[in-house]
C-alpha cells in the first residue's frame, strides 16, 4: 500500500497497534485474566485508561485552534462518556475504549488519504466498514478459543461504539466548518 503522507502511515501504523492489544487480549492467560478480576485492579486499570483518554483529549485540543463551542461540545461529550461508563461492566467499558480509539485513527488515516489527493470514497462509510470488520473478526475468533464465550451482543455493542464514534467526527467536522 502507497502511504500519501507519513502521517497517514503512522495512522495506519497506530491503527494496526490497537488491533494487535485487541487479538492479545484475547489470548491471555486464565491467571491474568483471573488477576484482573479483582475490583480494585479493575479499578486501578480503568482510572489510568480514563486518565490517558483525557490527556489524550486535552493534547488535541491545545494543538488545534479550537473555539468555545467546541470546547464545550468536548466537554459535554467527555460528561456524557463518564456517565456510560458508570453503568456499563469491565467488557463493555473496554470495548469503548479499544473500538473508539480505533475507529478513530482509521477515520483519521483515510481523511488524510483523501486530503492529500488519493481516492477515498465516503471516508465515514469505510471506516465503519474496517472497524466492524474487525470487531466481527475479534468476536468470531473466540468461538474457537477454549476459555472465551462468542457474544452476539458484542458484535452488536461494537457497531454501535463505532457509529457513535464516527457521527462525533462527523459532527466535530461539521462544527469547525460552521463556526470558523
Amino acid at each position: 500500500m502507497k502511504f500519501s503522507s507519513a502521517r497517514e502511515r503512522r495512522l495506519w501504523l497506530l491503527s494496526l497497534l490497537v488491533v494487535l492489544a485487541i487479538a492479545i487480549s484475547l489470548f491471555l492467560s486464565r491467571e491474568i485474566i483471573h488477576f484482573l478480576g479483582d475490583q480494585n485492579v479493575r479499578a486501578v486499570i480503568f482510572l489510568s485508561g480514563m486518565l490517558l483518554v483525557g490527556l489524550a483529549m486535552i493534547l488535541n485540543l491545545f494543538q488545534k485552534n479550537v473555539s468555545r463551542l467546541e470546547f464545550a461540545v468536548w466537554v459535554g461529550m467527555a460528561a456524557v462518556f463518564l456517565m456510560l461508563f458508570l453503568r456499563l461492566g469491565m467488557a463493555e467499558r473496554s470495548h469503548v475504549f479499544e473500538y473508539s480509539i480505533l475507529t478513530m485513527l482509521i477515520n483519521q488515516a483515510l481523511l488524510e488519504r483523501k486530503q492529500n489527493g488519493f481516492k477515498v470514497m465516503n471516508p465515514a462509510l469505510l471506516t465503519f466498514l474496517i472497524a466492524f470488520g474487525i470487531g466481527l473478526l475479534d468476536e468470531l475468533i473466540q468461538l474457537i478459543i477454549p476459555y472465551r464465550v462468542f457474544d452476539f451482543y458484542d458484535i452488536i455493542f461494537n457497531g454501535m461504539v463505532i457509529l457513535t464514534t464516527i457521527l462525533s467526527v462527523v459532527f466535530f467536522n461539521w462544527l469547525k466548518k460552521k463556526f470558523r
